[in-house]
């Protein structure tokens, strides 16, 4: 009976139990990720959560320009649309005036009995009266064939601007849905910012919202104002519209007067000294002369980040006034806090 009996196991030992362990560890750890735990997210320091936040704020930014853009391309779609609109609104109006000239003629003749005007000519017995009123006849038919290649040529121009309306139309919903989908990457951009800095405690978040400058610059009487003049008055009505934004907050959209975002600032500042700027950071720095940054002057527009994502106005001692982010008002901060882009400077 012994000789039948199954080997007893012995428990691993040696190599084959480290594989044995080695495995067991792998199958736990594939478990883990399966249950979904592998997914929780690490645990970061307080300056490698600034990071990721001034990363997702930085595209937040890309996509509140593109937002602006497509903002500014919506608007210009839904007015050219409105013009064609009331413009075959007025062309109907003078198309259904000559139908019902062309109704009214046609009417004249029903009640007259129809009677062709060769035949009724040919019945007057009077020579001088048939040579007058072949005259007349004559022009009535010239007006009539006019008035009815009128109407023809007013349904081509109507049909015309119909189908132009048509393909503004749907002009218009494509940016419309351009401008749903770059709303919906900074909404998502902007929440998960703010999640990540739930994570700092209140004084590491005032520090970050503090930002590099020093708070007291963002007050008016002591804000840096440069030895170097502006170039212009026009520039100088600028920078000092840029220092009367000085603490409103930053909103992404808003052009002012009570909030603004980066390009909404510059392009106010510089719409109250009468020079109308595009919306956009990347248009805006294309709307001048492009600087040096060696030969900044206060007025300039300075541009940040490699995709042209960030503006401000330099204010001169190698300082800028700009909007800078959700939860950072409009401030004073130094141009080397970001990646310089180029300057462009408003003529």
């Amino acid at each position: 009976m012994a000789a039948h009996r199954k080997p007893r196991q012995h428990p691993l030992t040696g190599p084959a139990a480290r594989t044995a362990a080695t495995l067991a560890l792998a199958g736990a750890a594939t478990t883990t990720a399966l249950d979904g735990s592998a997914h929780a997210e690490p645990r970061l320091t307080p300056a490698q959560l600034k990071a990721r936040v001034d990363r997702l704020y930085q595209e937040a930014g890309e996509a509140t320009e593109k937002y602006n853009g497509a903002k500014e391309l919506t608007a210009q779609a839904r007015g050219a649309l409105d013009e064609l609109r009331d413009e075959a609104a007025r062309r109907t109006e003078r198309l259904n005036a000559s139908r019902n000239a062309l109704g009214s003629v046609a009417t004249a003749q029903y009640r007259s009995g129809g009677i062709d005007p060769g035949l009724q000519l040919a019945l007057t017995s009077d020579p001088d009266e048939y040579l007058a009123r072949a005259s007349l006849a004559e022009r009535v038919g010239e007006r009539h064939a006019a008035a009815v290649a009128g109407v023809h040529r007013r349904l081509v121009d109507l049909g015309r601007l119909r189908a132009q309306a048509g393909e503004t139309t749907a002009e218009l919903e494509r940016h419309r849905r351009e401008l749903a989908r770059h709303k919906a990457v900074v909404k998502n951009k902007l929440a998960a910012a703010e999640r990540l800095l739930a994570r700092l405690t209140a004084e590491q978040r005032a520090a970050y919202d503090a930002g590099p400058a020093d708070p007291a610059r963002a007050d008016r009487s002591t804000a840096p104002r440069g030895a170097l003049k502006p170039p212009n008055g026009r520039a100088a009505q600028a920078v000092a519209y840029a220092y009367g934004t000085l603490g409103k907050p930053y909103v992404w959209g808003a052009t002012g007067p009570s909030a603004y975002d980066c390009s909404g600032l510059t392009q106010a500042a510089w719409r109250s000294a009468g020079v109308s700027l595009p919306r956009t950071t990347y248009t805006q720095i294309n709307a001048g002369q492009r600087v040096s940054r060696a030969q900044l002057a206060p007025g300039d527009l300075v541009f940040f980040y490699s995709g042209i994502s960030h503006v401000g106005l330099y204010i001169g001692g190698g300082q800028m006034i700009h909007a800078p982010r959700p939860g950072a008002p409009v401030r004073v901060a130094p141009i080397d806090h970001m990646p310089f882009a180029g300057a462009t400077r408003v003529s």
